[in-house]
């Protein structure tokens, strides 16, 4: 019975040391593609342009993945100053941010 438990416990310890410290989940490029809908009006755009007010968008098609997960927290906290992307942003969970930024980082720059 002690030998079982030593093992058990063993197998246990070894999990938790192997598995990663909070593992960040992977963004899906697909769901992404769906969730991104709002967000190519401005970022997809032939001239990278806003209509009104006008100004110019950067474009996030081909940026790292984690570069956009980071603009995104940053303007949903308010450290990036922009009323439309903090309202944007905001709406986002965890996931839809991985997924947005998975899906325009496969795309071409």
């Amino acid at each position: 019975m002690r030998i079982a438990t030593l093992i058990a416990g063993g197998l246990a310890t070894a999990a938790l040391v192997a598995a990663p410290a909070q593992a960040q989940p992977e963004g899906d490029p697909q769901a992404g593609k769906d969730k991104a809908y709002e967000c190519l009006g401005c970022h997809a755009s032939e001239t990278y342009g806003n209509v009104y007010p006008s100004y110019h968008v950067p474009r996030v098609g081909g940026q790292q993945a984690q570069y956009i997960v980071s603009a995104l927290k940053a303007y949903a906290s308010g450290d990036r100053k922009h009323p439309t992307m903090k309202a944007q942003a905001q709406a986002l969970s965890e996931q839809d941010i991985r997924d947005i930024a998975a899906y325009f980082a496969q795309q071409g720059s």
